[in-house]
């Protein structure tokens, strides 16, 4: 099996997690994801996870309004780890090896980010879930992706949604919208394409951290990827 990646930071958003529930935990989807990475871990990928909390509760939320921001990015960051702990428990029962580090310290229940700590647990086969985002307000889970990817040396990352790529325009609103199978970093944002945050856009730029946009849902997805198929979209230098 041919492998175009090593080590890959996979960012999941919390939404994903819910399926087709309105919110919470999807458990026939969590299951599906994790084959997928169980997939590829067991060809010898080396996996680490950022994880999102909106399934559950975002600082920017319509439930936050009125709420000190601050306040409400670190209720989010508490609802990263709740959903770091679901996938921990899902990989556990699919036969992975899985470690949660969160940025937020809770001692009694995960593992605090320690990067050393990550690499190793990498190298010896375990997946490593990123939780808490960069540990600081203000920031999303796209950016402690970036962040991370270009801490552990991933070679990407991965960035797991709902649609199959970057389009043209929103595919729900204009059928005739295109998928961009590659395109640069500077011509999206020339077109205004919404690929992640400024924040973490900028900073995969800058560390020449390539993205792939896929959707988590299609069966066999994410190892296509890994094989370096045509699948979701790649954005590069």
């Amino acid at each position: 099996m041919s492998l175009a990646f090593k080590r890959v930071l996979l960012k999941l958003s919390g939404e994903a997690l819910m399926g087709e529930d309105a919110f919470g935990i999807n458990r026939t989807t969590i299951e599906e994801m994790v084959a997928g990475i169980a997939e590829v871990s067991g060809a010898g990928v080396e996996v680490a996870i950022v994880i999102g909390g909106g399934n559950i509760f975002r600082g920017v939320a319509p439930g936050a309004a009125g709420m000190d921001r601050a306040t409400a990015d670190y209720m989010g960051m508490l609802a990263t780890i709740m959903n770091a702990l679901a996938l921990q428990d899902a990989m556990k029962r699919a036969g992975l090896v899985a470690r949660v580090q969160s940025a937020l310290r809770i001692d009694q229940v995960v593992e605090p980010y320690i990067r050393p700590k990550a690499m190793r647990h990498l190298e010896e086969g375990r997946v490593v879930i990123f939780a808490a985002g960069t540990g600081n307000p203000f920031f999303t889970t796209d950016t402690a992706a970036a962040l991370r990817g270009a801490e552990i040396g991933a070679e990407i990352v991965l960035k797991a949604t709902k649609v199959d790529g970057v389009y043209s325009a929103d595919p729900k609103t204009h059928p005739d919208a295109t998928r961009y199978k590659t395109i640069t970093f500077d011509e999206a944002i020339a077109k205004r394409l919404q690929v992640m945050d400024a924040t973490a856009f900028a900073l995969c730029r800058d560390q020449r951290l390539p993205i792939n946009v896929f959707s988590i849902t299609k069966p066999g997805a994410l190892m296509r990827v890994i094989q370096g198929a045509d699948e979701g979209t790649l954005v590069h230098v």
